[in-house]
Parts: C-alpha cells; sequence; structure tokens
C-alpha cells in the first residue's frame, strides 16, 4: 500500500513552510502541519511571522517614524506641532501585516500544492519505513509519509518559577500586543529581542532598563561595534546595565519587583510597571511523540542531528531552532531548503561560517565572519579596515550618521575573514559582505568593485580601501 505524502514538515514557520514549498516544486507530494492560529483562524509562519521578526519590525517601523515626527524632522526643516501616538492603530497595523503574512504564505501552499493540516502533529509510530504522523486540531486524522522533515521550532524561556502571564510578566508575545505605553519597563536580557523591544517602547516613551548578565553588550559582537552600541542605545534614553546578575523576580500589585546585584557585586531592588524576560528560548518538541518512534533528543531538548541536519532515524530530518546553531529564520530557511533537495537526491547545501546577524536597533547593527576576538584567539594575522558614516554623503542627507563598517581581512591572502557594521540600513549592507566571503572574496575584490554614488554601501567600498590604508574619503 502506498504512503499518503512523500514527505511531511511539521511546523509551519520560516523552516518548515520554506521547506514545504522546496519539496513540492522538487515533485514530491508534500503536507506541512503547523498549530498556530490567530484569531481562530489558522496562521502559518511560525514565532517569526506571528509573535517574532514580522511583528517586531512593524512596530520598530511605526515607533521610529513617530519619534521622528516629534522629535528629528525640525532637522529637516519640517515643522510639526501636535504629533499624537495612537496606540490602537499602530496595534492594528501590526496585526495586518501579520495577517498578510499569514495569508501569503497558505497562497503559496496552493500555489506549489502543498497540502497544510492545521492542528498539533505527533509522530504516531514507524512500520516498514513508513512513518505515521497524528494531527489533532479541529479535525482528526492520521496519514503516513516516508520522509519526516522536523521544523517545530522555539519557545521562550520563562524566568524559573515565573511563568508568563503577558500582563506583567512579559514574552515576545505579550510585549508585542500592549494596548498602552507603561510607565516604566524592564528587560533581562540585553540580547536581540531585549535591545529591539526596549527601542520600541522608549520611543513611545517609556523608562526602559536593560539587565545583562554578561560583562558586556551583545557577548558574540565584535567589541567595537558593542561598544559602539552601547554608546549610541545609552545616549538615545536606555539604561543599560551590564555585569547586572538578577536574582528574584517577584510580581506585586501593580507591578514587578526584582533584586539584582551590580557589576560591583551590590545588591539592588527595583519595581517596574511592566517585565520582559528575554533569557533565551528553548527547542519546543512537545506533543511531538519523539518517545514513540524513539527520536533522540539531547539534554537540553534539541532534536539530535548531524551536519547533513539527519537524526538518528533513517527519512527524519530536523531543522531551525529545534536543531543546533544559531536560532535565526534565514538559518532555518536555508536548512529548509538543503532538506528537501537532499531529499530529492540533489546536493543541499548550507554555509554555517557565514551566517549574517541583524539588530534592528537604531543605528542598525549587523555582522557575519569572525571578530576580532575570535581571529585572535586561533592566532590568525589579520588586518582591519574602517569607515565612518559620519564621512559618508548619502548618510548625511539623511541626518543619520552614527557607526561605522569594519572588514576584517587576512594578512597573507587579503581574503575577507569578517565584516562588522553599526549604522544605518546595515541590514541591508550585510549581504555584499556575505556574498563577498561565501566567494571568498579578498578586500581589494570589494575595493575594485564600483559602488555608486551616493549610497551608504561606499562606506563598505571605502572600508575594503581602508585595509591596505588608501580610503578616499577619509
Amino acid at each position: 500500500m502506498s504512503v499518503d505524502f512523500d514527505v511531511a514538515v511539521i511546523g509551519g514557520g520560516p523552516g518548515g513552510y520554506i521547506a514545504a514549498i522546496r519539496a513540492a516544486q522538487l515533485g514530491m507530494k508534500t503536507v506541512c502541519i503547523d498549530d498556530w492560529k490567530t484569531d481562530g483562524k489558522p496562521a502559518p509562519g511560525g514565532t517569526c511571522t506571528n509573535v517574532g521578526c514580522i511583528p517586531s519590525k512593524a512596530l520598530l517601523e511605526a515607533s521610529a517614524h513617530y519619534e521622528m515626527a516629534r522629535d528629528g524632522l525640525g532637522h529637516f526643516g519640517v515643522d510639526i506641532r501636535g504629533v499624537g501616538l495612537d496606540m490602537a492603530r499602530m496595534q492594528a497595523r501590526r496585526a495586518s501585516i501579520v495577517r498578510q503574512s499569514n495569508d501569503g504564505i497558505a497562497f503559496l501552499f496552493r500555489k506549489n500544492k502543498v497540502t497544510f493540516f492545521n492542528g498539533t502533529a505527533t509522530f504516531a509510530g514507524c512500520r516498514d519505513g513508513e512513518y505515521r504522523i497524528g494531527v489533532t486540531g479541529d479535525e482528526v486524522r492520521q496519514f503516513t509519509c516516508t520522509h519526516v522533515i522536523v521544523a517545530t521550532g522555539s519557545k521562550p524561556r520563562p524566568w524559573p518559577g515565573v511563568p508568563f502571564d503577558e500582563k506583567r510578566v512579559l514574552s515576545n508575545t505579550g510585549v508585542l500586543a500592549m494596548d498602552a505605553v507603561p510607565e516604566t519597563l524592564a528587560i533581562i536580557g540585553a540580547g536581540v529581542v531585549g535591545l529591539e523591544m526596549g527601542s520600541v517602547w522608549r520611543r513611545l516613551g517609556s523608562a526602559v532598563t536593560l539587565f545583562e548578565a554578561q560583562p558586556t553588550l551583545l557577548a558574540g559582537a565584535d567589541r567595537q561595534i558593542a561598544q559602539e552600541a552601547q554608546k549610541q542605545l545609552t545616549r538615545q534614553g536606555l539604561t543599560i546595565y551590564t555585569g547586572a546578575m538578577v536574582r528574584k523576580v517577584k510580581p506585586v500589585n501593580g507591578g514587578v519587583a526584582i533584586e539584582y546585584d551590580d557589576a560591583q557585586g551590590q545588591v539592588k531592588k527595583a519595581v517596574f510597571d511592566k517585565l520582559l524576560v528575554s533569557i533565551g528560548r528553548t527547542p519546543y518538541t512537545d506533543g511531538l511523540g519523539a518517545e514513540n518512534v524513539g527520536l533522540a533528543l539531547d539534554e537540553r531538548g534539541f532534536v539530535k542531528v548531524d551536519g547533513m541536519c539527519r537524526t538518528n532515524l533513517k527519512n527524519v530530518w530536523a531543522i531551525g531552532d529545534v536543531v543546533r546553531g544559531p536560532m535565526l529564520a534565514h538559518k532555518a530557511e536555508e536548512e529548509g531548503v538543503a532538506v528537501a533537495e537532499r531529499i530529492a537526491g540533489k546536493y543541499g547545501h548550507v554555509d554555517y561560517r557565514n551566517i549574517p546577524w541583524v539588530v534592528y536597533t537604531h543605528p542598525e547593527i549587523a555582522w557575519a565572519g569572525k571578530t576580532e576576538e575570535e581571529l585572535a584567539a586561533q592566532g590568525t594575522a589579520f588586518r582591519t579596515g574602517m569607515f565612518p558614516f559620519m564621512a559618508n554623503g548619502r548618510a548625511r542627507t539623511m541626518g543619520s550618521t552614527e557607526g561605522f563598517v569594519k572588514i576584517i581581512a587576512d594578512a597573507s591572502t587579503d581574503e575577507v575573514l569578517g565584516v562588522h557594521m553599526i549604522g544605518p540600513m546595515v541590514s541591508e549592507l550585510i549581504a555584499e559582505a556575505v556574498m563577498a566571503m561565501t566567494f571568498k572574496a579578498t578586500s581589494e575584490d570589494i575595493a575594485r568593485i564600483c559602488h555608486a554614488h551616493p549610497t551608504l554601501s561606499e562606506t563598505v567600498h571605502e572600508a575594503a580601501l581602508a585595509v591596505d590604508g588608501r580610503a578616499l574619503n577619509m
């Protein structure tokens, strides 16, 4: 008896829905199962689309426009008086963008003939190389398949003993949905989510305090970039305590009490209206039924995979946040495409060395490849070139001259080993750096490429020239 599907993808986030579409493009009969619902309607797209990448950028954009209209347009000779904030409309716009994205994914499923089931998928068993998958949702169903791609994603880690109530103690879900600006907002964890959400609510009028246990901000970033980020964000009004070890969190009447050790080891206490707990995420395998088929998980709950995203079970694969590596939507997408192609007998490839990181604050922060600290630790000799946005004509016309671009190149071969940026629209500029490193370009290669004038991309060109000490505009 034939199986119902060639490929079943469990999870409809960036990794899952992309894997399903690519598998269908390659001629395989494919089903994707995802349990997310919004207002009673299926909402494919996972955390990224529903309570992560997309809605956070909607609020970042809206709050930036609000702050610019309120405080910044006078610099351009545009006078606006009586700027108001309509949180209901701002949140309605965020929700509308999310729904458009949900519906867009549903359309792509139909276009590519991917079957979609809304519900929770569970491994029900395996026999003669066929996996049985049960789906519990508005309808209960069961089907068989040959290959399974686990793409169930991750969930926010709560503070020990203090569950998220999404009213006072917030996860990324609750902090995106607030209908009023809190007078005070505390954030435990000054990583990507903490800095972005802190920026949103600070712009809208909240007094925001971030507590970061690490001695420095953005521990994975280049030190010069991280220092510049802390300087700029502090100047804007964010209060950032590094080396701050939070000991106790307790909801109290009207707010949340926090007890912490500061960088000098002194015990301090404070009470805030709201608290965002942003201390990382854990793999989401609830209800997956891994034990029913012997799917191996590690001690932290991640699905164990090899370098090809293969699990311990034949024809079962896993991708995205539920496996090792950075929890980034674009990393999950690349793995989804690669696994679909491997199932089809093709060569699927993911370049884990050059996955870009982006923080959508203002100024934006982006990097890819190695940092100076990493290269020094491994004994690699290198040269660097830096160029400030202050010296870039387009940045000056935009009124956004904070930050710089830094290129790190091998001292002997000149191959670009890392590119680190903080400044306007660097989330877009980092793509050139990733392409350059993917093709093992040298700083001289970038320096010899004609960049349009006036553009922000000229900072990358000038930084490449600066590696050899010949920047032209500095």
